[in-house]
């Protein structure tokens, strides 16, 4: 390929597994849900629309309470894209306009997919453990799904890692060799890492595959309840 330009400047051409990996920093902001329910939402941002296909990140909790509904978030609609919900502590009831009903708990899956439109509400079920810490991300559909069948899934036994110096649940997609069984429409990974008190970020010496080319994006969320 030819560079054009008058005088140009001696530009070396790297292959991409030789170019070293940009790191961003993106600051989240927060939100309130309405009912005192704040969140810190990572995405999107006005700079940052999309990471790969994830397109929406909100973080809620941790927090403790009695007698109320930590969330209750009134029905409302969504299309063209799927709703992924994943806690680390209490429990949080969906309803939608299907008809169906799942209650999320930690290291389980509710995943709905809107398609040409749904409407849900999720709330704090009557029987609740008092604690609430969780996020809520959105997928956008590719183009070719984003009119399909509206859906609700919840997910149980989902795949877990051990690499050392931590655990690893994979909630969507395939990382190292494990892969969930959630129903996705776009190359993707979706995975909570936990990492040892005894082997912190900076002692852990294990490498997961992830595919050439994706995206990486970590959003660090405190530690989950014992």
């Amino acid at each position: 390929m030819s560079n054009l330009l008058p005088l140009p400047a001696l530009e070396r051409c790297e292959a991409a597994s030789m170019m070293r990996a940009e790191v961003e920093s993106w600051p989240a902001r927060e939100a309130d849900l309405g009912r005192g329910l704040r969140v810190v939402r990572a995405l999107p941002l006005r700079q940052h629309r999309l990471v790969g296909p994830w397109c929406f990140f909100d973080c809620y909790g941790p927090l403790s309470f009695h007698g109320s509904k930590a969330m209750d978030v009134a029905p409302h609609p969504h299309i063209g894209l799927q709703t992924v919900s994943w806690l680390f502590a209490g429990e949080v009831l969906h309803n939608d306009s299907l008809g169906c009903q799942g209650t999320v708990r930690p290291g389980e899956l509710n995943l709905m997919t809107a398609g040409r439109g749904i409407a849900h509400s999720e709330e704090t079920p009557p029987q609740n453990s008092g604690r609430l810490h969780g996020v809520q991300l959105w997928v956008a559909l590719p183009d070719a799904d984003r009119h399909r069948e509206p859906a609700f899934h919840h997910y149980r036994d989902l795949p877990v890692l051990e690499p050392g110096g931590g655990c690893v649940e994979v909630f969507m997609g395939e990382l190292g060799g494990a892969r969930s069984t959630a129903r996705t429409f776009s190359p993707l990974v979706g995975a909570e890492i936990r990492l040892s008190a005894r082997n912190p970020a900076g002692s852990a010496r294990s490498r997961m595959g992830a595919r050439a080319g994706h995206r990486r994006w970590a959003a660090p969320v405190g530690r989950r309840a014992s």
